[in-house]
């Protein structure tokens, strides 16, 4: 084995700017009648603490009726009323049911890698997984339904305490390892797109001294517009200085950088 490859699934396997971070605007407004911007998210998710959506809805709920100089009416909402709301735009079903019977923005995500992607790495000897932060309907639904991988290996919310939280990163590569991570062990790297990633790999190190980690970041799908060029430099800036040790420009030059490793 030449190493452990574990990918998030949001902004790296797929691109939810359309679904998971419409959802955010749309919870938020449902319950304050403020549409906060990508902008307001992408601030906040730089802050690295931020990784669950719900807890990010909530926040900044929060934050608007806490900054606003108006009187405003609302209280803040119950977890279990904004989850619902929240999973009624993103899944627009029941989340444990039939995928076929979604309706909601999770319809509105393109791939960004291919099956043969994930293929390419085993045949270059790589063995990898997946430490995601979003629901395991949602990720099972991705990865197998769409991406069509067998049984692919999986950390996803509730598995593990939430990133920056190391635990799913750690259990997941150990368990692919087939032994306790440590000196002899291949170099565990990780790809993500947020600070939060970057901080997992930065608290795995320092729970596991002996073992090498990787952090490979990489700037989420909407900054990767022509208009939004300045905005995609600040932030691969942002993973840089929060820790990163390799920025890409994109998911596919995983396997660029895979080839060269060793």
């Amino acid at each position: 084995m030449r190493g452990l490859l574990l990918f998030d699934i949001d902004g790296i396997v797929r691109d939810v700017s359309g679904s998971y971070r419409v959802a955010i605007q749309k919870t938020v407004k449902h319950f304050t009648n403020w549409l906060p911007t990508i902008e307001n998210i992408d601030a906040l998710k730089a802050e690295g603490c931020w990784n669950n959506d719900w807890a990010l809805s909530m926040e900044l709920i929060h934050r608007h009726k806490k900054s606003s100089k108006k009187d405003l009416d609302y209280e803040k909402p119950s977890q279990k009323l904004l989850i619902e709301v929240f999973n009624d735009f993103y899944f627009g079903g029941d989340p444990n049911g039939d995928p076929r019977q979604w309706k909601g923005l999770i319809q509105n995500e393109p791939l960004i890698v291919k099956k043969d992607f994930f293929e390419k790495l085993s045949q270059m000897g790589f063995s990898w997984g997946f430490v995601s932060g979003a629901e395991r309907s949602s990720a099972k639904y991705v990865l197998e339904s769409r991406l069509n991988l067998l049984h692919p290996p999986l950390i996803a919310m509730g598995d593990a305490p939430d990133k920056p939280n190391p635990h799913g990163l750690i259990t997941l590569a150990s368990k692919l390892a087939g032994t306790q991570l440590g000196e002899g062990v291949p170099t565990v790297i990780y790809v993500g797109d947020t600070i939060a990633d970057i901080l997992t790999v930065k608290k795995a190190k320092k729970k596991n001294p002996g073992q090498i980690f990787l952090s490979i970041g990489i700037a989420p799908p909407h900054l990767h517009t022509k208009e939004n060029k300045k905005r995609r430099v600040g932030y691969e800036k942002m993973l840089k200085e929060a820790g990163a040790d390799v920025i890409l420009p994109t998911t596919e030059k995983v396997l660029e950088f895979a080839l060269t490793y060793s």
